[in-house]
């Protein structure tokens, strides 16, 4: 298979940007640079937030900026786009269209992950937006795998560590994680989904447990093998 050229459309937030690229290297099996995955990253940070729009459709329009965006990578040698950011996937279809090369989807790859891993009953953890438009509740039960939201408080405790401390440059410490761990524990969830990248940060710095599904490790993996090369083992 000939190698393929990975586009990424970053600054959704930035620090999940930097921290997808790491990961398809250190995930990529090479021994020398040439055997690496040729990326291209637009770190855009103008991207109005997703979330926002989602919400309130009054707000700003991500979704003509990602479309350019995409171009803009398809015109500098990129042969597939992917996007670390969950929520940017509720624009999935639009952005399909509108991309002169595929796009991969982080979201149906997290819940074939699921799938694949034997899970039954899934944790979802992610923003407001990505839960308002049950793309994952819409992906895991495709797979026959129930969806578990958390409840209102927790929702909104997910929404200020995503806010108030990954995109604000911040660190998340173990004692205000495990209320939301336990609180999914307590739902009796056999796996659960970081369903945003920022989530991908908490998990990296506090080391979290097996059972967590890491969907910006997902989609690094599914990046490097559709692009034509090899995980490492």
């Amino acid at each position: 298979m000939k190698k393929q050229t990975l586009g990424i459309i970053g600054g959704v937030g930035p620090l999940a940007t930097m921290f997808i690229g790491e990961m398809i290297v250190r995930r990529t099996k090479a021994i020398k640079d040439q055997e690496h995955v040729h990326t291209i990253i637009d770190n855009d940070t103008n991207i109005p937030d997703r979330t926002a729009f989602i919400l309130d459709n009054t707000k700003k329009n991500p979704v003509p900026i990602l479309i350019e965006d995409a171009k803009k990578l398809a015109s500098v040698g990129a042969d597939m786009i992917a996007i670390p950011c969950n929520t940017a996937h509720t624009f999935y279809d639009e952005l399909a269209e509108g991309s002169p090369v595929p796009v991969l989807h982080m979201i149906r790859e997290t819940a074939k992950r699921a799938h694949d891993l034997g899970a039954k009953r899934v944790g979802i953890l992610a923003t407001t937006g990505t839960l308002t438009s049950h793309m994952y509740q819409d992906a895991l039960e495709n797979y026959g795998i129930t969806p578990v939201v958390p409840d209102e408080a927790m929702k909104e405790k997910v929404m200020a560590i995503i806010y108030d401390y990954v995109k604000a440059g911040k660190d998340v410490t173990q004692e205000e994680w495990q209320p939301i761990e336990e609180a999914m524990l307590a739902l009796d969830c056999d796996r659960i989904v970081l369903g945003c990248t920022e989530l991908s940060i908490v998990n990296r710095d506090l080391k979290l447990k097996d059972k967590y599904i890491d969907s910006l490790i997902v989609l690094a993996e599914c990046a490097i093998l559709a692009c034509g090369y090899e995980l490492v083992e």
